[in-house]
């Protein structure tokens, strides 16, 4: 029986991963290191300590211990001074219509401060649970984030629903045994196959969770 409901944040909550990629692009090329948008949004759900493993290694660099926390910073202070995302459409008013039914939380791939500042903003006490990139020591696709999430809940996994927008966000779902829901925003339906139902739109997203109630 579903009792729980686990949403990604960027992508699935907030248009927000424009910010991120443009912080993550700018912060590593002040290092040196030339990356796009797009090299982002195809690792977007992975937490900071990946994305630089990854960047990195693609350059053919070995990271330092200290880079992780100076990117980390670095990256921070970018998105926090360009921030202008918003709510998709819709989605405030549908959560607090969920609330009374489910448990609900979150489990984003990015850092614990940006993570609440989104959520305080936006969708203040909606949530249950609330897990960040800093709150695991294994960022998507490993399934530890939305294990911690259920955890959080009180919740076993198959009283749990995932709603995803990434690959690896809906690997982590997957590789942590959930039922999970995806919806394209910044990569096209085909990189999202691997979800259990793919939706057309944000729109078709809301519909299906009102029908849930």
């Amino acid at each position: 029986m579903l009792k729980g409901l686990i949403f990604d944040v960027d992508g699935v909550l907030m248009d927000s991963m424009p910010y991120h990629a443009d912080a993550w692009v700018k912060a590593f090329e002040d290092a040196g290191i030339h990356i796009t948008n797009m090299d982002i949004y195809e690792i977007e759900g992975s937490n900071h300590k990946s994305v630089v493993d990854i960047v990195f290694h693609k350059a053919g660099i070995e990271p330092k211990t200290s880079d992780y926390k100076t990117f980390l910073k670095r990256k921070r202070e970018l998105f926090m001074q360009n921030n202008r995302s918003e709510p998709f459409k819709g989605m405030q008013t549908c959560l607090q219509a969920l609330k009374g039914k489910y448990k609900l939380a979150v489990a984003s791939g990015a850092d614990r401060t940006i993570v609440n500042s989104l959520i305080d903003k936006f969708y203040p006490g909606i949530f249950e649970a609330i897990v960040s990139g800093e709150d695991v020591a294994h960022g998507k696709p490993n399934p530890e984030p939305y294990l911690t999430a259920a955890h959080k809940l009180g919740l076993g996994i198959e009283e749990c629903m995932v709603i995803e927008n990434a690959p690896l966000g809906i690997r982590s779902a997957k590789n942590a045994g959930m039922y999970c829901l995806a919806v394209p925003t910044y990569l096209p339906y085909e990189k999202l196959t691997d979800a259990d139902m793919v939706l057309a739109d944000h729109a078709e997203l809301i519909a299906y969770l009102y029908k849930l109630l």
